[in-house]
């Protein structure tokens, strides 16, 4: 049991870190067309955090989804 979760936070880890620049990417670019926001603003979620740990954030959201991909994909 222990060994399958190991693999499946390491999963969603990779996934994570491979997706969160092409999906940023995007939801910026979506972001600032439709919404006008800039990108230190999509970045730093309005102000509220500074660059880096609006980045960690980000990963962090996207790792969640990563997560939930991860448990279904992984074979038993």
């Amino acid at each position: 049991m222990a060994a399958r979760l190991q693999h499946t936070l390491v999963m969603a880890g990779i996934v994570a870190s491979l997706l969160l620049l092409p999906v940023g990417a995007l939801l910026a670019l979506l972001a600032f067309g439709i919404l006008g926001v800039t990108l230190a603003g999509f970045v730093s979620f309005g102000g509220a955090l500074n660059a880096f740990t609006g980045l960690l954030a980000w990963w962090a959201l996207a790792f969640a989804a990563a997560l939930v991909y991860s448990l279904f994909a992984m074979p038993d």
